[in-house]
């Protein structure tokens, strides 16, 4: 049996192989961020296809988090009853399941979120939307959403939790100085732009105890001019695990670097265009002690098994793949190891931008 179907562990968190789906937008919560019945559904037969990890997301951590329509949202106690049937369901298949806690930032529309529009400096956002810059009291409640956030999501019965820093969200945005201007302790060098993730890391940590596993999403570069770039962020990374971080996924890019530079990049039709992060979270692992996550258009299980044989990463994570064939990973554990169908073709986020669920539009067309 290949490598990629070993038994492995995540701060004592037994994960049956190591494949990860990577969070994405499902909208299919209510307008107030309530799971629906989809949602679970969804959610439980990606556990039912195999995937040893499923990450659920992004889900909003404060109500001014929101960055997209019927998000995910944990920003209060009468959320968690909503979240509950997800593991539950899960662990019936003998998956796990984490939950991918977010906070927007900038990176939203007053369209959907009436709310003030704030990150770590102002600013007039893709969208057009004028961003105002944080006070030290409105990012001392963010750190303490992300902390009640991480108990609401104990309570709900999840297994691990991840802390998006990826994609032009909130801990990108502080990371990288593109967005970040500041002036104080937030802004400026490295160790000032880390500042606010560390402090959600530390919070987080304190909150669900030291046998809970605690991962983060990271933007490895931004792809932008004047951007987050590697190097500064292998320096966050070494220092991660020592607050309490477990496993790192590495991603990178966001809407303004363009089509060609997004994290869900078009026409993966060949093998040299897959697993485009593999440099990135290569530079990553050889940095720090915890396993390193590989995202970025895996469709090969030759591709990504060699990723973990050649000790460029420790599990490989899959998203759009998993949307058009959720059951993939049974797939290729029953030696049917042809390629992912997906076309890469991103019309499944057409789809949610049109106010449609998250489903793979040529599935449904051939099924239709």
């Amino acid at each position: 049996m290949s490598i990629l179907f070993d038994e492995t562990e995540i701060n004592g968190m037994s994960v049956k192989n190591r494949f990860v789906r990577s969070a994405t937008w499902e909208g299919m919560c209510t307008d107030e961020g309530r799971c629906t019945k989809d949602l679970v559904e969804l959610t439980v037969d990606l556990a039912r296809g195999g995937v040893g990890l499923i990450v659920m997301g992004h889900t909003y951590v404060q109500e001014n988090g929101k960055a997209t329509p019927r998000q995910t949202g944990i920003y209060r106690d009468d959320l968690i009853d909503s979240l509950r049937p997800i593991p539950d369901g899960v662990h019936e298949y003998g998956g796990k399941v984490a939950i991918q806690l977010s906070h927007c930032g900038g990176n939203t529309s007053q369209e959907w979120m009436p709310l003030p529009i704030v990150g770590p400096s102002s600013s007039t956002n893709r969208l057009g939307n004028k961003v105002r810059e944080l006070t030290l009291e409105e990012i001392e409640r963010i750190v303490e959403a992300f902390g009640q956030a991480a108990r609401r999501s104990v309570e709900a019965g999840f297994d691990a939790i991840q802390i998006h820093s990826a994609h032009g969200y909130l801990n990108n945005q502080f990371l990288s100085p593109y967005w970040n201007k500041r002036k104080d302790d937030y802004g400026g060098p490295i160790e000032n732009r880390a500042r606010l993730l560390f402090e959600i890391t530390q919070r987080v940590r304190k909150e669900v105890g030291k046998e809970f596993s605690l991962l983060v999403k990271i933007n490895s570069e931004d792809f932008v001019e004047g951007g987050l770039t590697l190097s500064d962020t292998i320096w966050v990374c070494k220092r991660l695990p020592a607050i309490g971080i477990d496993a790192i996924e590495v991603s990178g890019g966001c809407r303004e670097a363009g089509e060609k530079l997004m994290p869900i990049r078009k026409g993966i039709n060949k093998a040299d265009k897959e697993a485009y992060f593999s440099k990135q979270a290569s530079s990553i692992k050889e940095a720090v002690s915890v396993p390193v996550i590989m995202v970025g258009g895996i469709r090969s299980f030759e591709i990504a098994e060699r990723m973990v044989i050649d000790g460029k990463a420790d599990f490989v994570s899959l998203s759009r793949p998993l949307i058009r064939e959720p059951h993939l990973i049974e797939r290729w554990r029953s030696g049917d190891r042809s390629r992912a169908k997906c076309l890469s073709d991103n019309k499944c986020l057409d789809a949610l931008i049109e106010g449609k669920p998250l489903h793979c539009v040529v599935e449904k067309r051939k099924s239709g």
